[in-house]
């Protein structure tokens, strides 16, 4: 434990401190930041890992389909120990729990604790992830207005086509010019520090969490009931070794920006749920910490 924690924790510790100090003291605008990483930084990334990962289709394709049942587990569970709770509440919880930030904390995380191989894992979940939290997440909200408007904006994300493109041209056979590669393998290689100051500067801008019961509770699901379920559902749609524990490790994720950034477009408990973001960044330094050495033992 105390090895991830060096290895593993440290580092993001280390790039999401300096991103709140500076966020804190300084007059950044956080919304260019974001725009940054959404529409140039994370396509870049997604195209260029896509366009050199060894991984096979089929093996994604499971994983993918692993993340996704995994998703909708978090909301089921969400939906249930947020009964009694009001409906704006109780559909903050459901996000909080089912969506994870499995970029800009989840990406490094897993590349300190998987290696490159590992990173690739984890970027086809990310990329899953984007899709599922624009077309899930404003229906878990209520304000979806229909699945077509929510097709429609998922289809404005350059991620989007960024996939599409890289796929197509691996079933082709088609690569990229040298010098074009190579500069977008220079900005892939910005993304992960990026990324990581952006989310430090929202904690840094963020002010102090509601500390109420809904919090607590959703956080501690989003921390360590779901690696639980993680390993339960890659184990029986028969992921096993690196593809398990690269599912496992994202499950271990905090909740992610997004969720606050869409609960604040759909008029929802935003409260709550930039409460959870911050408690559940903070928990999964221990939650990290406990599940990396595990990894190694799973099947």
């Amino acid at each position: 434990m105390l090895s991830a924690l060096l290895t593993v924790v440290l580092p993001v510790l280390l790039i999401l401190g300096l991103g709140a100090l500076v966020g804190n003291r300084l007059s950044l605008d956080s919304t260019t930041i974001n725009r940054l990483n959404l529409y140039l930084l994370t396509p870049t990334l997604a195209l260029n890992t896509l366009l050199h990962t060894e991984a096979r289709p089929r093996e994604l394709a499971t994983l993918v389909l692993a993340y996704f049942v995994l998703s909708g587990a978090g909301v089921l569970l969400g939906y249930l120990a947020g009964y009694r709770q009001p409906g704006p509440t109780r559909r903050a919880v459901m996000a909080c729990v089912s969506i994870g930030n499995n970029g800009n904390f989840g990406l490094p995380v897993a590349l300190f604790a998987l290696g490159q191989t590992g990173f690739d894992q984890a970027l086809v979940i990310f990329l899953s992830s984007v899709v599922l939290t624009f077309t899930v997440g404003p229906l878990i909200f209520g304000g979806g207005g229909g699945l077509w408007p929510t097709l429609r904006g998922v289809l404005k994300l350059p991620v989007v086509w960024c996939i599409a493109a890289a796929l197509i041209m691996r079933g082709v056979h088609l690569q990229l010019p040298l010098g074009l590669d190579r500069g977008l393998g220079l900005l892939a290689g910005a993304t992960l520090p990026m990324v990581l100051l952006s989310l430090g500067v929202q904690l840094g801008t963020g002010g102090r969490p509601r500390l109420h019961f809904p919090v607590w509770l959703a956080s501690g699901l989003r921390v360590f009931a779901m690696p639980l379920l993680g390993f339960g559902i890659g184990y029986v749609v028969g992921l096993r070794g690196l593809h398990l524990q690269g599912l496992v490790l994202s499950s271990a994720m905090p909740t992610a920006v997004n969720a606050f950034v869409l609960s604040k477009e759909y008029h929802a408990d935003s409260d709550t749920v930039a409460s959870v973001v911050l408690v559940t960044t903070l928990l999964s330094v221990v939650g990290v910490a406990v599940v990396v050495p595990l990894l190694g033992q799973l099947p």
